[in-house]
């Protein structure tokens, strides 16, 4: 028997599914646990297989339930995807974006571009996950991803929207104080700031041949896992940081801090990557909305670049 309400009662299924529960799919809904009920009967009368097992204390998905959940969400997924494109054609992007990104560059380039897309698309919604953890579009269920450094193979969709150099740099408060280091083997001597958790994301390994704080002498005096933190410690003369172009770009043109370009950077001679990676080689309407308008916001070059002069190397 098929259900002229499918769509909406597999929906109603996942719902249930991942809540574990009729009740509070209820209240999510705005509806009452008996009509959530009603809907599930439905769904597994026309499929003529039962897809939970009921108890007064839990629910548990029966094999036919688990593989109807697997397949249910990409489905779900690209009915939304379909109803906005369509909805397109008569100029309306509507719809909620779901992307994950550090929570540095979330705040400073894609809350930004958000604002202006929103503002030419009102019915344009966004949901940001600002997270250092690396997000996977397919089971974190978002539309796209950004990812800074080298890329890893996968079968995700890479968008490049930039490079990104990273910048040795201190307030000139510090570097009156301390001295300017004219070789990357004087770094040792001074006060360092450096990434907290995880891999040695911004390289201080490629300059001090070990990770800041490595035995057999380390100089790190504050750590952080947040850009934005180490930025401003730098600026208060905390210590020597190597932070990310897009995030002390303008610091180092406004003079707040010194780029300390030694030996030409050599680093950076093969800069990494902003990335936008998405799971669908066609992207929705209301992303490809976002794509462009944070392509225009960043700019080719970024806009980060226009406040440094170019430096080779030595």
């Amino acid at each position: 028997m098929r259900d002229p309400r499918f769509a909406e009662h597999l929906a109603v299924f996942v719902e249930v599914a991942r809540l574990g529960s009729f009740s509070a799919t209820a209240r999510k809904r705005g509806q009452t646990p008996s009509a959530v009920v009603r809907q599930i009967d439905m769904l597994e009368h026309s499929l003529g297989v039962a897809l939970l097992v009921r108890s007064t204390r839990l629910l548990v998905l029966t094999d036919a339930g688990e593989r109807l959940l697997e397949r249910a969400q990409p489905l779900l997924d690209q009915l939304t995807d379909v109803h906005a494109e369509v909805a397109a054609f008569d100029g309306v992007v509507s719809g909620t974006v779901r992307i994950a990104c550090f929570p540095s560059f979330g705040k400073r380039y894609v809350i930004p571009a958000m604002e202006r897309a929103m503002a030419e698309h009102p019915r344009l919604r966004l949901e940001l996950d600002l997270t250092e953890r690396l997000a996977d579009p397919v089971l974190d269920r978002l539309d796209a991803v950004i990812r800074i450094g080298h890329l890893a193979d996968s079968n995700l969709i890479a968008t490049k929207l930039a490079e990104q150099r990273r910048l040795l740099v201190a307030s000139p408060a510090y570097l009156e104080r301390a001295g300017t280091p004219a070789h990357t083997a004087e770094l040792q001597r001074h006060r360092l700031i450096d990434k907290l958790h995880g891999a040695d994301l911004l390289g201080w390994r490629d300059l001090l041949g070990q990770r800041v704080g490595e035995e057999p002498e380390g100089a790190a005096v504050f750590r952080c896992d947040d850009f934005e933190a180490m930025r401003l410690a730098a600026r208060g003369g905390v210590g020597v940081a190597l932070l990310p172009d897009w995030v002390v770009g303008p610091d180092v043109g406004k003079g707040h801090l010194v780029r300390l370009a030694i030996g030409g950077e050599p680093w950076n001679a093969e800069p990494t990557g902003i990335w936008l990676l998405r799971a669908l080689a066609q992207p929705s309407a209301r992303l490809q909305v976002v794509m462009a308008t944070l392509r225009t916001l960043i700019g080719s070059p970024p806009v980060w670049a226009t406040y440094l002069p170019t430096i080779t190397a030595a």
